[in-house]
């Protein structure tokens, strides 16, 4: 609220603003993926407030938001919108389809009269809604509500619904008080006048403590809680301005969480909309419109969209997407879908929202991903490497991912895409994360032996302490290779919290006890031999921790990593030669048919030597909840950390906090050769790069790079999985050529 000098300043031309502590401040993400509470929608008290035992007083006859009267109408033959002797629900030109069941049909003279009606009400009712009404858009637009303790307050319909009539939601009623409201009220502005106009004032910081359950999300989210937002008013309102169209820098304000367009003559909704993804308000009630842009599904934090009276004859499906959405304004609208109109009246908006979003087809697909070839002169021994979190059926609920048809989200579809994406890429390594071991042992390792894949898999450690039956549902990594062109020669499952705790140096550390250990992240290092070249390569596959509170933990985890990858690596360097190294065939299984001569494998070579493990070529992957520039980042490409990094925000983690972290190998992103993807992780609140490949670019060379996904198609598309991408994570795929070496034992 402003200061007193300014709550009651007369508004000028233009837009107005609202202040920033009157909104409810939203995180850069989306996570907390389960559906946002139901509001009462119910106003402050002040002197204006009507109560069941106080009428509503107006200060001016032009100020009365509940008296709403046709031209000529007598202030005395009005109806009780709730409550009262008799009930009757018109919204949406369905005339009296939805009046209370309970109604009388015959009416004499009424014995028992209420209070607000004892002069005027009187008469003779034969069950229809007469009283010399006019219903504009077949509507209760000019009706004054009687209060009961069971009626509206406020312009809102309270959560008692007792004396509703049969089978009409509460979700109706709320769109009669908003609606009738609405075409009582259509001074410029009226948004803005009716919360008080304010000044701006200096930036305001939100701090950590002051973000709510609602901003953090439950997986795999690596955006940090740096700096909070500097803008000091997000809402505005440009109702009742005679606007016919609106301008394009409008939709920079990406801020803005509510927009107020109502009572304007726009006949044609900018497909721009979508760019102002944080809106939680939106109304364009009172306009021409004739259609709205199928970019209107991007909104997904809208809480209330209001549509009333204008020309719309369908509602686009891509209004499914908004999951969140608690009221729908499609009252006044005379050419919509009569099953939509019972949906509403009947089941709510949330029904509505659902309905709309599980008839959304895949249509079609984006252009493919183009494959960026980085040098193609090269012609030495080459490897491919994909990696993907392919989103764990467990976490895949209607709750965290609201956007998505039920359809699209479930695993037996899902499933069917990661193992078609993976046989289509036929990559030498394939590492995936959030892969459970029933999946692992039931589907892929079943299926991909197929494509000449055999795997290693190990699940989080939390698994150690389960029951079999629970047990098989946690998720874990999994690493492919092609068995008959690798050899597996070591592999080493990497339990952070395990050793974390185990550390000499970290023992009676308070903060590895209550941060580290009860992470249960893991990484698998698993280590190769090429059958017929004899180099050697170490693959490694993570998945970090995903809390953007957590940086530390998500730092110590890598620096763990790290750690454990070189002294394994300088254990590997020594591994003995193979000898056995005659790829497996599979025998004929009907022996009576004769069968084609297979091709001979080429003669294999001897196993090269490496003096250290800094010569062993290495690929990293995995999902690590990091971005460019956080500790993880850096400590991986810049070999070192310094032991006081703003991650740690002071906390001890014995030797990493006192003396710092540093590796031994040259390392960097394989999209450093282009640039990184413009985001490995698409949700609606949030995209951004967190999976990586990395390598040792001293010894590897890349060769191609898997592109981005076609921008035309995500202006569309609110987040990832749907139909054609399996999870809110993209895979990512790089070749690489071995450099040479002449060193062989």
């Amino acid at each position: 609220m402003a200061e007193a000098p300014f709550r009651y300043q007369q508004p000028r031309a233009g837009p107005q603003y609202f202040p920033q502590q009157n909104q409810q401040n939203f995180h850069h993400r989306q996570y907390v993926r389960n559906g946002s509470p139901v509001n009462s929608g119910r106003g402050g008290y002040t002197n204006d407030t009507p109560s069941p035992s106080r009428s509503p007083v107006s200060q001016a006859s032009n100020h009365n938001s509940y008296g709403l009267y046709n031209q000529g109408h007598q202030q005395g033959q009005h109806m009780m919108m709730n409550g009262g002797g008799h009930q009757g629900y018109m919204h949406m030109n369905m005339g009296q389809k939805y009046q209370n069941h309970n109604h009388q049909q015959h009416h004499g003279q009424h014995g028992q009269q209420n209070h607000h009606h004892q002069q005027n009400h009187i008469g003779n009712h034969s069950g229809q809604m007469g009283h010399q009404h006019s219903f504009s858009s077949g509507t209760l637009s000019h009706s004054t509500p009687h209060f009961t303790p069971s009626a509206i307050h406020n312009g809102t319909a309270n959560h008692n619904t007792q004396g509703l009539g049969e089978g009409i939601h509460e979700d109706f009623v709320r769109q009669m008080a908003m609606v009738s409201e609405a075409r009582q009220n259509v001074v410029p502005h009226r948004h803005a006048k009716k919360e008080g106009v304010v000044s701006l004032k200096g930036p305001q910081q939100r701090s950590s403590e002051e973000v709510s359950a609602e901003d953090i999300d439950e997986r795999n989210r690596s955006l940090s809680n740096g700096s909070a937002s500097r803008q000091d008013w997000n809402a505005m309102d440009l109702s009742g301005q005679g606007l016919r169209a609106l301008s394009n820098p409008l939709f920079d304000f990406s801020f803005l969480t509510r927009l107020y367009l109502d009572n304007n003559y726009l006949q044609y909704l900018n497909p721009a909309i979508g760019s102002l993804r944080l809106l939680t308000h939106l109304d364009l009630s009172h306009n021409g419109l004739m259609l709205l842009p199928p970019e209107i599904g991007m909104l997904v934090n809208l809480k209330e969209l209001c549509l009333f009276d204008n020309k719309l004859r369908e509602i686009p499906l891509e209004i499914g997407y908004l999951y969140k959405l608690e009221l729908l304004g499609i009252d006044g609208n005379q050419g919509l879908d009569e099953e939509l109109k019972d949906i509403m009246a009947q089941q709510g908006t949330k029904a509505l929202v659902t309905h709309l979003r599980e008839n959304i087809e895949a249509g079609s697909p984006p252009n493919p991903r183009e494959w960026h070839v980085i040098d193609n002169t090269l012609a030495g021994e080459t490897l491919s490497v994909v990696t993907h979190n392919i989103l764990c059926d467990k976490y895949a609920t209607s709750a965290q991912y609201g956007y998505t048809p039920s359809r699209a989200l479930a695993w037996e579809y899902r499933s069917n895409l990661i193992l078609r994406d993976i046989q289509d890429h036929d990559a030498d390594f394939v590492c995936l994360q959030e892969v459970d071991m029933e999946s692992y042992n039931e589907l892929f390792r079943k299926q991909l032996v197929h494509n000449d894949y055999q795997g290693v898999f190990w699940p989080k450690s939390r698994a150690k302490t389960m029951a079999e039956k629970e047990a098989r549902l946690v998720d874990g990594c999994a690493t492919f290779y092609k068995k008959s062109k690798y050899i597996l020669l070591q592999k080493e499952f990497i339990d952070f919290a395990h050793l974390a705790i185990n550390r000499p140096d970290m023992k009676g550390e308070h903060d590895v006890f209550n941060r580290v250990m009860p992470k249960d992240n893991i990484a698998v290092l698993t280590f190769f031999e090429n059958r017929c070249t004899g180099s050697r390569i170490i693959v490694v596959n993570a998945h970090i921790h995903w809390d953007p509170y957590f940086e530390d933990v998500k730092l110590v985890q890598v620096a763990i990593l790290m750690e454990q990858l070189d002294k394994f690596a300088e254990k590997w360097s020594r591994h003995p030669a193979c000898t056995d190294k005659a790829a497996f065939r599979h025998s004929d299984v009907d022996g009576d048919l004769k069968a084609p001569t297979p091709e001979p494998l080429p003669t294999p070579g001897p196993s090269l030597e490496y003096a250290s493990g800094t010569q062993i070529p290495l690929i990293i992957c995995g999902d690590f909840n990091a971005g460019t520039g956080s500790g993880v980042h850096d400590l991986i490409t810049r070999g070192s950390l310094a032991p006081d990094h703003l991650d740690f925000k002071n906390r001890k983690y014995g030797n990493f906090t006192r003396d710092g972290m540093a590796h031994s190998f040259t390392i960097q992103s394989a999209y450093t050769e282009t640039r990184e993807l413009a985001f490995t992780n698409y949700t609606p609140n949030f995209h951004g790069v967190i999976d990586y490949i990395w390598y040792s670019k001293n010894l590897l060379q890349v060769r191609g790079l898997l592109g981005d996904v076609d921008l035309d198609y995500l202006r569309k598309v609110p987040g990832f999985p749907n139909w054609h991408f399996p999870s809110d994570h993209l895979a990512l795929k790089a070749e690489f050529e071995v450099k040479a070496r002449k060193e062989r034992k």
